[in-house]
């Protein structure tokens, strides 16, 4: 299973933070039409909803894909810790609860990688960099202990059942 580091999950809210700001219109924009611009939170949601998914115990290449950037966001952030702010870095406790991934939702999985290359390669350059980011801080917070950690569970419970669904109809 992967793990992630104090400085993963820096990286992961970091991407979090940058995603809130720069979609934040202001509160009076916002209140004006909330349901307009809740909607353009979703493209970023679906993606970190899938890099969620994407880390929690899928093998092959996409499991390989999700470890290497946990890895590297691990590394990113532990080296910011410590060289930036004079931090030490250490691993975090994983989620109490896991919920590994059934084949038919580890199928889904996969039905979800190709749903999510076809949009970054639809979506141009702006929105392809808000997929991109909104995986990264799934794959990031997918593992950790917190709020968005949890968050993973019911996402596994949810392909689980999808996938038995889909796949229990052949």
């Amino acid at each position: 299973m992967n793990y992630v580091t104090y400085g993963g999950v820096t990286v992961g809210l970091c991407l979090l933070i940058h995603q809130v700001i720069t979609w934040w219109p202001g509160r009076k924009t916002l209140m004006k039409d909330p349901v307009k611009h809740a909607a353009k939170l979703l493209p970023w949601l679906a993606s970190w909803a899938y890099g969620c998914l994407a880390t929690l115990g899928v093998a092959g290449l996409i499991g390989t894909a999700s470890s290497a950037i946990l890895g590297l966001s691990n590394w990113l952030g532990d080296a910011a810790l410590v060289w930036g702010v004079g931090e030490a870095s250490g691993q975090l406790a994983a989620r109490e609860t896991f919920v590994p991934l059934t084949g038919p939702g580890a199928c889904l999985v996969l039905i979800l990688t190709a749903a999510f290359i076809a949009a970054v390669k639809k979506a141009g350059e702006d929105g392809a960099g808000t997929l991109k980011r909104g995986a990264w801080c799934g794959i990031t917070l997918g593992t950790s202990a917190g709020v968005a950690g949890f968050a993973a569970v019911p996402l596994a419970q949810a392909a689980n059942l999808l996938g038995d669904r889909v796949y229990g109809a052949f």
